[in-house]
């Protein structure tokens, strides 16, 4: 099945392929700036995803096209994932073909890669909730051939095939476009957990002002927190992180925080209605009994996030917290958050909100590394950002 690319802003796209300067130069000058349409094709080339283009003045078809990706498939009871070879025609009928640069390994694709059927129900399967390239395709008016973008949560990579093939395709209401002061691989150093650390910083700095006191954050080397602790930083903060990798001090102490907490002294505070208030507010990325001491040790008017439950989904409190000092609890849902705040969150991140040293935070690989990244991610022995580089 061929995908048609009707747009006639097709000079970006054509710049994407890998072709001499001289012949995409020529091509550029024959298709614009004036451009009439042709019914006859006229000229035949390969495309760098191994398929056929066909370019007419104001029309481009891609036939056969096909394009690598990470699958994961279930085997005799076992899940296995490899690099495979895919139809773009296999992929979901949705508003927008884009060609996928990067995208980020996070906790949910580790899942989906082992088997999860609470993230993925069906397989074959390829993960990747997170995902930035370039409209190759548009059936909508919000977004033209060309238009570099964002694409992270929602279904992608749980039940949509996701960023961890070359291609996807997405409903236009789960795509955000590249702010232009952020690259694409700044993106996905970034990616979810950059977005569930913004939305978490959002909420956070409506409630709570640096002069107000200390920020605490728990699993700081992990993707949310290593981010929350450098954009509370830029932001003027005073941070104090929770950590069980008591090796990573000083890289914790690079990002931007004060204070290291080993997470078992916290998790093993006095098991009271009440401690000692010491943190003008909180970002927890892990739940379970780091939360209960968070909110139990949030000074009055103090306000925690809540984001995951890798510790666990469970909280043992009583209402003293929320009824004596008048804690706030905010949850985080990175995965259907509002368009709205998005836009906003992937702008401040582009600009006043970006980390110095970013590009530091993310360690990138390719396809053909990501079986060993998840086995490290699912030990709990990733720190930072995992950036995949579809173009390598």
């Amino acid at each position: 099945m061929s995908s048609r690319i009707l747009d006639k802003e097709i000079n970006f796209y054509i710049r994407q392929l890998n072709w001499q300067a001289s012949l995409l130069i020529s091509l550029v000058q024959w298709v614009s700036p004036d451009i009439v349409p042709i019914q006859q094709a006229v000229l035949l080339l390969d495309c760098f995803c191994g398929g056929v283009i066909m370019i007419t003045k104001g029309e481009l078809v891609m036939e056969h096209n096909e394009f690598k990706a990470f699958v994961v498939e279930e085997r005799n009871g076992t899940f296995k994932g490899e690099v495979q070879e895919r139809q773009i025609s296999d992929l979901a009928d949705n508003d927008l073909l884009i060609r996928v640069r990067y995208s980020s390994l996070n906790y949910k694709d580790a899942l989906s890669a082992n088997g999860n059927k609470g993230v993925t129900k069906k397989y074959p399967h390829t993960p990747g909730i997170d995902a930035v390239g370039t409209v190759v395709s548009s059936k909508t008016d919000r977004f033209k051939t060309g238009d570099n973008v964002i694409v992270t949560s929602y279904d992608l990579g749980m039940n949509t095939d996701g960023g961890f093939g070359e291609f996807i395709r997405v409903p236009e209401g789960w795509v955000v476009k590249l702010p232009e002061k952020l690259s694409m691989k700044e993106a996905m150093i970034f990616g979810t957990a950059g977005l569930t650390a913004g939305m978490s910083v959002l909420r956070l700095i409506q409630m709570v002002k640096p002069a107000d006191g200390t920020i605490v954050v728990s699993g700081a080397t992990g993707g949310v927190g290593a981010l929350s602790v450098a954009i509370l930083k830029r932001l003027g903060y005073k941070v104090a992180a929770i950590t069980g990798k008591e090796a990573e001090r000083d890289y914790l102490s690079d990002l931007g925080a004060e204070t290291v907490i080993l997470r078992k002294e916290f998790e093993s505070m006095a098991d009271k209605p009440l401690l000692k208030p010491e943190f003008a507010g909180g970002i927890d990325t892990v739940g379970g009994v780091i939360l209960e001491n968070i909110i139990k040790s949030t000074s009055p008017m103090g306000a925690v996030t809540c984001c995951g439950n890798v510790a666990s989904p469970d909280l043992s409190l009583t209402v003293f917290p929320f009824i004596l000092r008048g804690v706030t609890l905010i949850g985080i849902d990175s995965q259907n958050y509002p368009m709205r705040y998005r836009v906003e969150v992937w702008n401040k991140l582009s600009d006043e909100w970006k980390p110095e040293h970013l590009d530091e935070m993310g360690t990138e690989i390719s396809l053909k590394e990501i079986n060993g990244k998840i086995e490290l991610m699912l030990k709990g022995q990733l720190k930072g950002r995992t950036v995949l580089n579809l173009e390598s």
